[in-house]
């Protein structure tokens, strides 16, 4: 038997879906240690329906990532609340993917946590066996968002007017 697609509450999720974003950003951008946020995956595309926001962040070894979890659960339950999902990626400095946000509110271990290391570092979810980012997306991500934008390639329209252009009049 085949999984089930999630399905959006709503007939045009990707607005919904990029104001999300731009709220996760705006929040995460202010967190210790984030050094860039981007974004990856089927909302950087024009797909019609995407199934989730992906975006990727990358921190400094020192961050502390209980600040950018919250902002994480937040983005996620935005997303979850017209039937869809979202994925906090992060890499290092040195351009690696380490895992994901953990999306418990608590750091302590569980039956349920697929990470390798559960606890070791609070709020990482290291479960490289489920998930990796190929490298190249890693290092040259298909829009920046934060600290600066970046785009490599064309944008859908929809990303330009609510995502970037948002994030360009902060900036003035």
């Amino acid at each position: 038997m085949r999984p089930l697609k999630p399905s959006p509450s709503i007939d045009a999720p990707r607005r919904h879906l990029l104001i999300a974003v731009l709220a996760f950003v705006q929040t995460a951008g202010a967190c210790p240690g984030v050094v860039r946020i981007a974004l990856v995956g089927s909302l950087a595309t024009g797909k019609p329906l995407p199934k989730d926001a992906d975006v990727l962040v990358t921190i400094a070894d020192y961050a502390e990532l209980a600040s950018l979890a919250r902002a994480g659960r937040r983005l996620k339950g935005q997303c979850q609340s017209i039937n869809l999902g979202a994925d906090i990626f992060l890499a290092d400095q040195a351009g690696r993917y380490i895992g994901r946000v953990c999306h418990y509110r608590e750091c302590h271990p569980r039956v349920a946590c697929r990470a390798q290391s559960c606890g070791r570092r609070h709020h990482l979810n290291d479960d490289l066996d489920v998930v990796t980012l190929d490298p190249g997306l890693v290092a040259d991500p298909p829009l920046v968002l934060w600290p600066h934008v970046v785009r490599r390639g064309p944008m859908p329209d929809d990303v330009e007017e609510y995502l970037v252009a948002a994030l360009e009049a902060d900036r003035l």
